[in-house]
């Protein structure tokens, strides 16, 4: 009985420490900068501090791309931590504050709860930001040397930037290898492309892996007494479009398919590479239907109030406003200064488009809100 007693102690106690590890905090040290505008240092301190407090939760998840190319007003970002996802960073001390003329740099130490973290950088993923990571196997090398940048995934990235889309190319990065991507596809394993997700604040991965066969060689006998005058080259394609769905926050497969193309060459390496230019072309316009069906599935309604709205003229000046930034689909007239926009990305860019017009003060936001100031 007691050996029993000892065993499902032991259990407990396994169970207390691989739920407390879970839960762990991780502390690191960052630092944050801040303009001092009108010599009010207090202020330029607690915008530093909210830049390191960001600093501090993108080391914790391991980002690629920082917050501040996507958002750089950081006063609303802050808002972000307490509105959206509170608790992310547990706790925070100032270990080092200097000004250097209308400069102030924090240095803190933070204690970040890593699986909060990565749903505040999450929080911060736009919809039509994609990663693309499509090795292709180099023709007549080992089966385990790829070409990480490609003539098909460089196609694509270019037709998806064409689109207005704002495109990743992971290869460079070197955050993944092939390798890892071509056990991902084989698997249908999420995890490694959820890791993606989180360095590259986006919300759709275009992942796969492209290989080759040569259907004839140069010189071969075709029948009939002739040779081949070429080499023959299939590629194919098996790739996943994978996206965030927005309402569960889980990983959803868009599509998962195969495809590929032919090449004719006097050598292996350059059919391969006529095989990569047909196959982007075959390809390309299923990519962008599918990727473009996503962000218009993730339109939402977001309600905008503006004060100091008097007259027909200023109110259809406003409207011109809203409805000419990137990725506003529609706006309707709901009474003076007041308007519902159609809009794919979080409400914290639409703020911050806004803002950047010039004429505006962002008095209040949430994600299907903003409460906006206008001046002349």
């Amino acid at each position: 009985m007691r050996r029993i007693t000892i065993i499902i102690a032991l259990l407990l106690l396994s169970f207390v420490s691989v739920s407390a590890g879970l839960c762990q905090e991780k502390c690191v040290n960052a630092q944050g900068e801040a303009a001092i505008i009108n010599n009010d240092l207090p202020s330029a301190k607690t915008e530093a501090i909210a830049r390191a407090k960001w600093a501090a939760i993108e080391q914790t998840v391991g980002t690629e791309v920082k917050a501040q190319s996507f958002v750089q007003n950081f006063t609303l970002v802050e808002d972000v931590i307490k509105t959206q996802v509170g608790g992310v960073v547990k706790s925070y001390k100032v270990l080092d504050q200097s000004r250097k003329e209308d400069m102030v740099t924090v240095k803190i130490t933070a204690c970040i709860e890593p699986a909060k973290a990565r749903e505040a950088v999450s929080s911060l993923a736009l919809n039509n930001s994609l990663a693309v990571f499509i090795p292709a196997r180099k023709p007549g090398k080992r089966g385990d040397e790829f070409e990480e940048t490609n003539i098909l995934s460089e196609t694509l990235i270019g037709k998806l930037t064409d689109q207005n889309y704002k495109v990743i190319d992971v290869a460079p990065t070197q955050a993944m290898d092939a390798l890892e991507i071509e056990r991902a596809v084989k698997s249908g394993s999420t995890l490694a492309v959820r890791s993606l997700m989180y360095k590259f604040l986006s919300n759709i991965i275009i992942i796969g892996k492209v290989d080759y066969t040569i259907s004839t060689k140069k010189g071969e006998d075709i029948g009939y007494g002739l040779s081949m005058p070429f080499n023959n080259v299939t590629v194919r394609l098996t790739y996943r479009i994978v996206a965030k769905n927005n309402k569960t926050g889980s990983m959803e497969i868009l599509t998962a398919d195969t495809a590929q193309g032919k090449g004719l060459a006097n050598n292996v390496e350059d059919a391969a590479a006529e095989g990569l230019k047909d196959l982007a072309e075959k390809l390309a316009p299923k990519i962008l239907d599918k990727v473009a069906s996503y962000v218009q599935g993730n339109i939402k309604k977001i309600s905008i109030k503006v004060n100091g709205v008097t007259d027909l003229d200023t109110n259809m000046e406003i409207k011109n406003t809203l409805q000419n930034i990137v990725w506003v689909t529609g706006v309707e007239d709901k009474q003076m200064g007041e308007f519902i926009v159609s809009y794919p990305e979080n409400s914290i860019y639409l703020a911050n488009s806004i803002k950047q017009k010039g004429n505006f003060d962002v008095v209040n936001f949430s994600p299907y809100s903003l409460t906006l100031d206008y001046q002349k």
